[in-house]
């Protein structure tokens, strides 16, 4: 299975921050953003790596993870992404990439404590079909939310106002070669993007989705609030684990 990071869009949310760089360069805690989702590729085994990007400083990119050393690689690809046309879109651009293979797809700002490894070789094992990684939240409203009846994802609906479970979509999918068919029956959104929410509902309706749940804390770094929660939750899980350091709340 190939893995496609997912680091393209303008940060708005974060401006100023992101005046002069790209939200995924930003640090947490002691690291650059964009290290923590490829380095959880590398721990669920996946060796073949695009990077997604856009924006005026996409070549920072490059200098900062050239071919991957750092993680044990040997080669990383890049994909450069004009606009902002939506996850689905910037997905789009792996399909040369991805060759018919299965591809684990992570958003560029989501962190998590825990190795996906399990649920990527469950996948391996899927015949055909998508897999979504969940975790219980309790404010389902900013997120993609699954709704489950019978053990299966019965729909998922994009920020509800009044969800329908506290079981949030993280950004970690998994899809077998035909989602780039699906990608390409997609219309813009309300918000004059592709929305990643459309093709696990295609996945849905044709009964191939299934899900796991994720294990320890996850969590995006797209808001101030959730940048800082991002550092915190690090810095708490790393001195847990150096003998003579106390734990912080994050």
């Amino acid at each position: 299975m190939k893995g496609i990071v997912l680091a393209g869009g303008t940060g708005s949310r974060l401006y100023p921050l992101t005046k002069i760089t790209n939200k995924h360069l930003l640090p947490i805690f002691d690291k650059p953003m964009i290290y923590y989702p490829i380095q959880t590729m590398v721990d669920a085994g996946i060796r073949d790596i695009l990077v997604v990007t856009g924006g005026r400083n996409s070549g920072d990119f490059l200098k900062l993870l050239a071919n991957g050393k750092q993680f044990g690689l040997k080669h990383v690809n890049y994909a450069y992404q004009e606009g902002e046309g939506g996850i689905a879109e910037a997905l789009d651009l792996a399909e040369h990439f991805a060759d018919g293979d299965k591809v684990c797809v992570i958003l560029g700002d989501n962190i998590v404590e825990k190795s996906i490894r399990a649920a990527a070789q469950a996948f391996e094992k899927q015949e055909s079909g998508a897999k979504v990684l969940l975790k219980q939240v309790e404010d389902a409203e900013r997120f993609g939310v699954a709704e489950i009846k019978d053990n299966r994802i019965a729909g998922i609906e994009e920020k509800p106002k009044r969800p329908k479970s506290n079981y949030a979509v993280t950004g970690i999918y998994m899809y077998d070669g035909s989602v780039f068919d699906k990608i390409k029956t997609l219309v813009p959104s309300s918000r004059g993007e592709l929305e990643i929410t459309d093709v696990n509902n295609a996945y849905i309706r044709e009964g191939t989705m299934t899900f796991d749940f994720l294990e320890g804390w996850w969590t995006d770094a797209g808001t101030f609030d959730s940048l800082l929660r991002a550092a915190n939750l690090v810095s708490s899980t790393r001195q847990a684990n150096v003998p003579g350091y106390e734990a912080i709340e994050p």
